[in-house]
């Protein structure tokens, strides 16, 4: 198979033909959350973006496996192998246990990722489901020399897979020594670590620590780095096709996911692309947890918030993540997102426009419609080419409105749609709806409360009854006896029930 689709690889720093390691066969591995709290906003743009990612590989005809984890344990409060881990600390807090703290928020993210239009991933692993491939692969790396173990904590030896492979810190593009000198000089509270760039495989268990397992080297509980180069092994193989995340993520984390790979293979560097996501910020300033400047997705769609003033629908939230290149940083603001709803609308309403684009009978197709129909065509490809460089939705969705101008000209004056073949008028109606749909995943939403719809129905039916106009009141009550809906007359009022 061959398609013109392009992407940034991050580890080549480039933009690269994508060619699957064994097409038609294509494997994606998303970093998912850590699910110690519910998702801000920030958190839903890797989800997002990589489920637009999966649809249009599918729709190249691919068959995508899709991975997207869930962490659960073993991300500490530092990078640097320091701190409470998360899971527990919010476990001691709230004084449940772990998994209880991590079932909750896991349902909280997968009901909002729904909302949000993301396709289920194809496999969801949780790091402390796969405790047997981690401990395996760290015997992998002790084998093959990459690893030390030290009073029943097990450490990445950075220096000694450096001297050998020469590759540590080229997903991030840095050096040892810019990395060493980034580093305090002293290992003050990590005496264990035979260097500061070393990382944890393995860390052991303190006695008040919760989240603890059996292995070779103690009860102790995998570092955070490790799940996903097990998990991704496991469900992908030793060499996936896209493995991705948010650009804070691409170091350490993914550079550790590569010297785990190398050092227990020796030869693979986990993934063929390595895809990053730029971040949510707010005036210019990440969005995160620890700052206090995140919106919770929950929040965002019932608002206001402290950062918004009203809500906005999940389409809407959608809309806006993917109106950006992904790899270009978003501005959250009340501004942008309302924008993003007037799009999102404007895209909507051209959904309903479809049907109503039928030449009217008697007109005649014109003799020659070569022209007006490579225009038509010329349109449609247009947003075919923003989706294949770099998965640039912002291009796609700017040619979409395009070939959504052209279609509301043809509504102005359907005696027009003659100028154009049958043929190419149905090619570009279906490419419209399949970019909008099936591609960006942008779903209609409803915006009207049926129940208020009803109580004004109701009120109709009764002025109608008041006026005499029994026509009216007998097409009311078809109407709504056509939705499973009887009118009922009491001596109170007008009332309705569904039909038994």
């Amino acid at each position: 198979m061959h398609h013109p689709l392009s992407l940034y690889n991050t580890l080549t720093r480039r933009k690269e033909a994508f060619e699957p390691v064994q097409a038609p066969l294509v494997g994606v591995y998303l970093c998912g959350p850590t699910v110690y709290s519910e998702a801000h906003l920030g958190n839903a743009r890797g989800p997002v973006v990589f489920d637009v990612l999966t649809r249009y590989l599918r729709h190249l005809g691919y068959t995508v496996r899709y991975v997207r984890n869930v962490t659960d344990v073993g991300h500490l409060e530092s990078d640097a192998d320091e701190g409470e881990d998360k899971m527990a600390k919010a476990a001691r807090l709230q004084r449940q246990e772990p998994m209880q703290i991590a079932q909750h928020f896991v349902n909280l993210y997968r009901q909002n990722m729904l909302a949000l239009g993301c396709l289920p991933p194809d496999i969801e692993p949780q790091a402390s489901g796969h405790i047997t491939e981690q401990i395996g692969m760290v015997e992998e790396i002790i084998a093959n020399g990459f690893a030390y173990e030290a009073n029943g904590s097990v450490y990445f030896d950075v220096p000694r897979y450096n001297a050998e492979q020469e590759r540590y810190g080229k997903l991030s593009n840095r050096s040892i020594d810019d990395q060493l000198a980034g580093t305090r000089d002293s290992l003050a509270g990590q005496e264990e670590k035979r260097s500061p760039l070393d990382f944890a495989l393995w860390k052991k268990a303190a006695p008040e620590h919760i989240m603890r397992w059996p292995s070779p080297w103690g009860e102790g509980f995998p570092g955070w780095h490790l799940e996903c180069s097990a998990m991704s092994r496991k469900y992908l193989g030793s060499l996936s096709d896209i493995h991705g995340g948010g650009l804070d993520l691409m170091f350490p984390h993914h550079e550790c996911e590569i010297a785990q790979c190398q050092g227990s293979h020796t030869h693979t560097d986990e993934s063929r692309f390595w895809v990053h996501h730029n971040l949510i910020t707010v005036d210019g300033t990440k969005m995160s947890k620890s700052l206090g400047n995140f919106v919770l997705l929950g929040n965002m769609f019932k608002g206001p918030t402290a950062t918004l003033t009203q809500a906005y629908s999940p389409m809407s939230v959608r809309f806006f993540l993917l109106q950006a290149h992904y790899r270009s940083p978003v501005d959250v603001s009340d501004e942008a997102l309302q924008a993003a709803r007037k799009g999102y609308r404007k895209l909507m309403n051209g959904l309903r426009l479809l049907g109503k684009l039928r030449r009217p009978e008697g007109t005649e197709q014109a003799a020659d419609t070569e022209k007006p129909d490579a225009e038509l065509r010329k349109l449609v490809a247009d947003i075919f080419v923003g989706l294949n460089d770099d998965l640039n939705t912002a291009r796609a969705i700017a040619s979409l409105f395009n070939l959504l101008r052209k279609f509301n000209g043809f509504f102005a004056n359907l005696a027009t749609l003659g100028t154009v073949s049958d043929a190419a008028l149905q090619e570009a109606l279906a490419a419209y709806r399949t970019v909008v749909t099936d591609i960006l995943g942008l779903q209609d939403e409803p915006r009207a409360n049926a129940e208020q719809l009803l109580e004004l129905t109701l009120g109709f039916y009764q002025e109608a009854k008041t006026a005499k106009a029994y026509d009216t009141v007998d097409q009311i009550r078809a109407a709504l006896k056509g939705q499973g809906i009887v009118i009922k007359d009491t001596k109170t009022g007008v009332d309705w029930a569904y039909e038994e």
